[in-house]
């Protein structure tokens, strides 16, 4: 029994060390310019970040409007792999839209 106990203390101390190292996570930003189309703006938003039209044009016009929009959030890996992707995809369309990225 005293073995069954042991491994119960490993165990939570094994959790506890797991929530500690969490990863860091990141915001993925849209930033405004003057060429982008807001429709292609929502676009993106909706291909790339699953948002629905009401969502995507909400995110849009705080880009517009502030100058910044955030994304969505998320581990260092997804969020350099969506900023590839939709500053690709703004290119392939011939759009200067601007996507970076910023630890949370």
């Amino acid at each position: 029994m005293a073995g069954r106990d042991s491994d119960t203390a490993i165990y939570k101390e094994d959790k506890t060390k797991a929530k500690e190292k969490s990863p860091s996570m990141y915001k993925i930003l849209l930033l405004n310019d003057d060429f982008t189309p807001m429709e292609f703006v929502i676009e993106v938003l909706k291909i790339f970040f699953y948002m629905n039209q009401d969502e995507a044009t909400r995110i849009m016009l705080k880009v517009h409007t502030e100058g910044v929009g955030v994304c969505g959030v998320y581990t260092s890996d997804i969020a350099n792999t969506k900023v590839k992707q939709v500053v690709a995809f703004a290119r392939k369309n011939q759009h200067p839209l601007r996507c970076v990225m910023e630890e949370n």
